[in-house]
């Protein structure tokens, strides 16, 4: 009897196992789909080597920046957030995005080596970074501590 069980128990665990691995294959091939929502946010600046410096480095409001890669699940994780960031900080602070695969240059230039990774900007230099997911109440208290009147929109 033991060795039935034995068995089964096996049996189940491989069959766990597999559903798990095709889940996540599933879940890979939909990941350009799924990877890129702040696309459609109108207030999320895609960042690239060419406006970064216009959009981050010159900017006179304090800048969040997502640095971000499709096949990262924390950075499609803390998307949504970075998202609503965006809205809420509009008028007061901006909010970037930089793919990692694409724009490898300025991940280098800024050390990026684990993502997901926040860097906040002012006045064109980095005063704060974030590695890995982070609530919303915590990003938005490091966003707000480098605005004047240190609030966002409501």
């Amino acid at each position: 009897m033991n060795l039935i069980r034995r068995f089964i128990g096996k049996a189940v665990t491989n069959a766990l196992f597999a559903a798990v691995i095709l889940c996540m294959a599933s879940a890979c091939d939909k990941r350009g789909e799924t990877a890129t929502p702040h696309t459609e946010d109108k207030n999320v600046v895609t960042l690239t080597k060419d406006n970064f410096k216009a959009e981050v480095l010159s900017s006179s409001q304090p800048v969040l920046v997502d640095f971000w890669a499709t096949w990262c699940g924390p950075c499609r994780m803390v998307a949504p957030t970075v998202a609503e960031l965006a809205g809420e900080f509009e008028g007061k602070a901006k909010v970037g995005k930089v793919d990692v695969d694409k724009e490898s240059s300025l991940a280098q230039q800024y050390n990026i080596s684990s993502i997901p990774a926040l860097l906040i900007f002012k006045d064109g230099k980095v005063v704060e970074q974030i590695v890995g997911v982070r609530s919303k109440e915590e990003l938005k208290a490091a966003l707000s501590k480098h605005i004047k009147d240190g609030a966002a929109k409501s």
